[in-house]
């Protein structure tokens, strides 16, 4: 797989997480598309189709889920102005995937806030 969103490191840490696709590790890494409120943290790719990922996804709807993308798609994605997606090259979870999830279905989008995600990280697992 090669990837223009993606480190070798990242892609790396990605298949590793998509081995065990039952553990709730924390996602990998962020993506968003500037100038819209679309992100996604992705956890693991899948073991057979590296190129499907696994993670919480928001198109900046209200209605962030649980599910998977194509980061070809992903890729090839144009915004507002024709811009492209891209890495937060800053992030560095601090929770699990399920943390992040409960707060994104609390807030109706994917949340940073400290808050709130000391909040969901305090809920028990549904």
């Amino acid at each position: 797989m090669s990837s223009n969103l993606l480190t070798r490191e990242l892609i790396a840490k990605l298949k590793q997480n998509g081995l065990t696709p039952d553990e709730d590790v924390p996602p990998v890494v962020k993506l968003f598309a500037p100038g819209t409120d679309a992100a996604w943290l992705l956890r693991d790719v899948v073991e057979d189709d590296p190129d499907i990922a696994f993670g919480l996804c928001d198109l900046g709807l209200g209605f962030p889920e649980l599910g998977y993308v194509s980061l070809a798609e992903l890729e090839t994605f144009r915004g507002p102005r024709g811009l492209k997606i891209e890495r937060d090259l800053y992030f560095e979870a601090q929770y699990p995937l399920s943390v992040y999830t409960r707060a994104a279905r609390e807030c109706c989008a994917i949340t940073f806030d400290p808050e709130l995600l000391k909040r969901a990280a305090e809920l028990k697992p549904e």
